[in-house]
């Protein structure tokens, strides 16, 4: 069964080998997404948002994260970290989701694809970013 989750989860998989492989063809990439998704259109739709805007937003979201990664710079995270990092952020700044239920879904992300510690790192990091957000978009969360 395709959720959102799981997009989420094909998306993660997408940012992970773009950060370690940039030189894939976009076209390939929303491909992979569309296969992935099984003919769920709208959750194919979501994913490629997702994406794209993650990867068109990523300077600035980079720049985000470092501010609040205390003590980490992004270069020194596990690239899987960074990822689901980046993912939640671009949701948090720019893709309309609530905040809360992006940093929720970031942590289990986390938990499944991190570390044992990735879950409460990932949840810091964006919690501070969700909390340096002006007021109104802190009401979206």
């Amino acid at each position: 069964m395709a959720t959102r989750r799981r997009a989420r989860e094909v998306v993660l998989q997408m940012l992970y080998e773009a950060d370690i492989n940039p030189g894939r063809e976009p076209e390939s990439s929303l491909d992979f997404i569309t296969r992935r998704m099984r003919g769920r259109k709208a959750l194919a739709e979501f994913a490629q948002s997702l994406l794209r805007g993650t990867l068109l937003h990523r300077d600035k979201i980079d720049q985000e994260l470092a501010r609040y990664a205390t003590h980490w710079s992004l270069s020194r995270m596990a690239v899987t970290d960074r990822n689901i990092l980046r993912l939640g952020a671009y949701e948090i700044l720019v893709g309309g989701t609530p905040g809360r239920v992006a940093i929720n879904e970031a942590v289990d992300l986390a938990r499944r694809y991190g570390d044992r510690n990735s879950a409460r790192f990932v949840n810091g990091v964006l919690d501070k970013l969700l909390h340096s957000q002006p007021v109104a978009e802190k009401a979206k969360g």
